[in-house]
């Protein structure tokens, strides 16, 4: 009965905090769902424009209610500024489309498209903070760094030149092969390998990207006669991509090595 009570405590924690972690991102496609089904005849300001302020409304009161750090909002700006340019060239070349009228966008792009790669970034900073993370045999910084811009630059060059991915993924896979991350949700440290960990985020991403596009805030190729599920090949793109996200996090909150003998830590 005292492990049960143990474990019931420990998950409903692990709950509150991944709550916590997910609240821009969370708050953000709740309202994308809001709009999709809110449809007055005519509005005075555009669904993807309102999502703009709403966006930075709810980045605004985290930081008021000191939910998230200047630190990690600086890093999630660039994030969004990273998402943004890719934007621009992936609706340029076809990969998908904002199909809504807007003011506030660049070129094809409406701004509240790189709020989507800042809910990323916002989950992975708030969860390091949160869950206390803590790493064994993590990689050197400049691979780290080298493999994230590989990654970016391949979201552009695989249209015109061969695409790399495989041999991005089996890097990955080698960098992070015997990297551990600790974390604690109640009073004792768990710990996962962080390549699983990575899949798991990537796989939530790839759903909440389903719940995104059944609103049709945006729409890929395939989609245009009706929903239809996001290919299971974006699922590696978003993992890829959350390894930028995790690697631009990583320059705020700094991978901290764990220095205390494994054999006193309780693996998950």
């Amino acid at each position: 009965m005292a492990l049960l009570k143990l474990f019931l405590r420990e998950f409903w924690l692990f709950g509150l905090k991944q709550a916590s972690a997910c609240l821009f991102g969370g708050s953000f496609l709740a309202l994308i769902l809001a709009t999709r089904f809110y449809d007055p005849a005519q509005p005075w300001l555009s669904r993807y424009d309102f999502l703009v302020f709403a966006a930075f409304g709810i980045q605004g009161l985290l930081l008021v209610l000191k939910l998230e750090t200047w630190e990690e909002a600086a890093v999630i700006a660039v994030f969004h500024l990273v998402g943004t340019i890719m934007e621009i060239y992936k609706t340029t070349v076809g990969s998908w489309t904002y199909p809504e009228a807007s003011v506030l966008k660049i070129g094809l792009v409406p701004l509240f498209s790189g709020f989507l790669y800042s809910a990323v970034g916002s989950y992975i900073a708030q969860a390091a903070r949160l869950f206390d993370f803590h790493y064994s045999a993590y990689p050197r910084m400049r691979w780290t760094l080298l493999l994230a811009g590989l990654i970016y630059v391949n979201f552009f060059t695989h249209h015109f030149l061969p695409d790399i991915r495989l041999a991005l993924f089996a890097w990955i896979a080698w960098l992070f092969r015997n990297t551990q991350v600790y974390f604690t949700v109640d009073r004792e440290r768990r710990s996962m390998p962080l390549l699983l960990g990575f899949f798991l985020v990537a796989l939530f991403i790839w759903i909440a990207e389903n719940i995104g596009s059944f609103s049709q805030v945006w729409i890929y190729p395939n989609q245009h006669r009706g929903f239809a599920l996001v290919s299971f090949g974006k699922l590696g793109a978003w993992y890829l991509l959350m390894i930028v996200s995790f690697v631009l996090v990583s320059l705020v909150h700094r991978p901290v090595l764990l220095r205390r003998p494994l054999s006193k830590l309780i693996a998950g």
